[in-house]
């Protein structure tokens, strides 16, 4: 049997902005699968050097993110999870969450002014395209 790309994706979210375009692009796709989502937030941690803000700031941060995202897959009758990682690099924390979740796809919109491929930051976007054992899905923002 074939699996749909969104049957179970794996949608990672930087900020307020990005989980909300993310949102409005990837909920009708997963509705129509019949699918549920696992979304995360990657606290980078910056391997020894300081970090720019605490721990407790960003999961903090990452709260608002998931709960923002809670109450539209509520509206929008999509099943989700939030979950979130830590990693000091966060292309392999995101690919290594979707190996262990078994996620149909990695998806996620572009952010304001870049290119879809700076999203996460060149390391990351190369360890996101070179990488994956899975699909990496690139969705329309809400202006396109």
């Amino acid at each position: 049997m074939v699996r749909s790309l969104f049957d179970a994706p794996l949608v990672p979210v930087a900020n307020e902005d990005d989980a909300v375009a993310t949102c409005t692009a990837t909920f009708p796709h997963v509705a129509d699968a019949g699918g549920r989502m696992l979304v995360v937030h990657v606290v980078e941690k910056a391997g020894g050097a300081p970090d720019k803000a605490s721990v407790e700031q960003r999961e903090k941060l990452a709260e608002e993110l998931f709960e923002e995202v809670r109450e539209r897959a509520a509206e929008a009758g999509v099943d989700v999870e939030t979950r979130l990682l830590y990693g000091t690099d966060v292309g392999e924390t995101i690919l290594d969450a979707a190996r262990d979740e078994d996620a149909s796809a990695i998806v996620f919109t572009p952010r304001e002014g870049k290119k879809w491929w700076d999203i996460f930051g060149h390391e990351a976007r190369d360890t996101l395209v070179e990488d994956s054992d899975r699909p990496v899905v690139v969705l329309p923002g809400a202006d396109e």
